[in-house]
């Protein structure tokens, strides 16, 4: 039963995206991340096996256990890691994913660099942005943005196609978005990681292309 409401899950969630789309005639069609931290592999197996590839992880050792063996079984996977980021993990998840959302101080980034060159592998990097400057989130503060993003980019040469934000519970979410939305397109970047399973409807609507979806396809998840 769970296999089929998985994937009745996500064809809804695509028809909205679709609808969203169509209605206010957008140009951008944002991808759909599956967010399957504290979820087992084979709740998972019925989206692969289906053919959706963009698969997001909160934590370096829950991903490692989860989808070292399932990359070399499944080609076109795209892993995302879209949690808090450590520098002294740095190195695994260079090695593991191709994306990675949370790049949020000059540490991470220069370890970042350092460990591409080490495993010759770029990787797709979000800047995380603190945009209403709450002190108990992660990311760079709306004001050092363009120092950040000059920084990784021009003296570090790492790919940075995009901002990400995480707005903060309860708020307009749309406002924030706008704001990342705007600041992108001031660094002619053309990527936003942001919506979750509350706002991404939201989210669509300013110009998402990467919308991290967990409980909107897979259900609750335990609190881990």
């Amino acid at each position: 039963m769970f296999m089929h409401t998985t994937l009745e899950k996500l064809s809804r969630v695509k028809n909205k995206v679709n609808e969203i789309i169509s209605k206010k005639q957008l140009k951008t069609k944002p991808k759909i991340v599956v967010v399957t931290k504290t979820f087992p592999l084979n709740k998972i197996l019925p989206l692969l096996e289906n053919g959706h590839i963009h698969y997001g992880e909160n934590k370096i050792q829950e991903a490692e256990n989860k989808w070292i063996d399932t990359k070399n079984r499944y080609k076109n996977l795209q892993l995302h890691m879209i949690g808090k980021l450590q520098t002294n993990k740095a190195k695994k998840a260079v090695k593991l994913f191709n994306y990675i959302h949370s790049l949020d101080d000059d540490r991470l980034a220069l370890k970042l660099s350092h460990h591409e060159k080490e495993l010759n592998k770029k990787v797709k990097l979000f800047i995380q942005v603190n945009l209403a400057e709450e002190p108990q989130k992660s990311g760079i503060m709306f004001n050092d943005l363009n120092n950040f993003y000059n920084y990784c980019t021009k003296d570090l040469s790492l790919n940075v196609i995009g901002l990400m934000c995480m707005p903060p519970v309860d708020s307009n979410s749309q406002e924030y978005f706008k704001k990342l939305k705007k600041a992108a397109q001031q660094l002619n970047l053309e990527d936003l990681s942001m919506g979750m399973s509350s706002d991404y409807e939201q989210a669509i609507l300013s110009g998402s292309t990467y919308l991290r979806l967990g409980t909107t396809i897979l259900g609750e998840r335990n609190s881990s």
